[in-house]
């Protein structure tokens, strides 16, 4: 059971929501205050634990399991039609918990299908031109994704200009075999220039425990200028990533490798 909300609680809760994207009220259940978007697909309701800590439920199950590392998991019974209840120590806490929520939902579990789904519905795919031109489409979709994905920064060396970043499919859209995995946000890593060269190359790749792989065949030299001469890792790695990487591995990864 959640206690009942004092105005004051109530207040902040509905600020927090509102200021990290939330910005359309669901009715109440209960104690729990409901929220939705006009630029996302997933719906919280937000409530206090007997304890006073905020508490989160989700509507997309996918968006709770990423953030679980990120909050504590609490037995509170959701309210109709969430997925998970997570709970967070303070208000600061509960707005960037809502912050990585609301980028998570642009991209999981299938956000980018549907975008890019919508965009390209209308557009001709009879030449190889036009095909190109969707593509393009779904390469932009992609990138957009990532960028909020790994919150505008290269997933390896933390370098924030977006400008300079490059989606960097993990399992190259050439190959994928769907639609689904060219556009699925765990296909891809957000990388600095130097590393999506890398990594497009196959002189780097990425362990399963996220440590950066090079290629013996780099030279210590190369290693240098690249910034590859130290221990480098991919900070966010998830489960969805390690579906992809082995394919990276064992088809693009150049052979003969250590560890940075």
């Amino acid at each position: 059971m959640t206690p009942t909300l004092q105005p004051t609680t109530r207040i902040r809760l509905e600020k927090a929501a509102m200021d990290n994207g939330f910005d359309q009220e669901l009715p109440p259940d209960s104690e729990w205050l409901g929220f939705a978007s006009t630029k996302s697909p997933l719906w919280v309701w937000l409530s206090v634990a007997a304890t006073g800590g905020p508490l989160v439920a989700f509507s997309q199950l996918k968006v709770a399991m990423a953030l679980a590392a990120a909050a504590s998991a609490t037995d509170v019974p959701p309210p109709l039609g969430a997925r998970g209840v997570l709970g967070v120590a303070d208000v600061p806490a509960l707005h960037a918990l809502l912050r990585r929520a609301f980028q998570l939902s642009r991209t999981l579990p299938d956000e980018p299908l549907r975008v890019f789904e919508a965009r390209a519905r209308a557009l001709p795919r009879t030449t190889e031109a036009e095909r190109l031109v969707v593509q393009r489409v779904g390469q932009d979709v992609f990138r957009e994704a990532l960028l909020e994905y790994w919150e505008g920064g290269c997933a390896v060396t933390g370098l924030a200009v977006p400008e300079l970043l490059r989606a960097s499919h993990i399992k190259p859209w050439a190959d994928c075999e769907s639609d689904t995995e060219r556009l699925d946000v765990f296909n891809g890593l957000l990388l600095a220039p130097q590393m999506d060269a890398a990594f497009d190359r196959g002189f780097v790749t990425v362990a399963d425990d996220g440590a950066v792989v090079v290629a013996d065949m780099l030279d210590a030299p190369a290693r240098r200028v690249l910034g590859l001469d130290r221990p480098l890792r991919v900070a966010a790695l998830a489960d969805g990533h390690r579906e992809y990487l082995p394919w990276h591995r064992t088809r693009v990864f150049k052979t003969g490798s250590g560890r940075g």
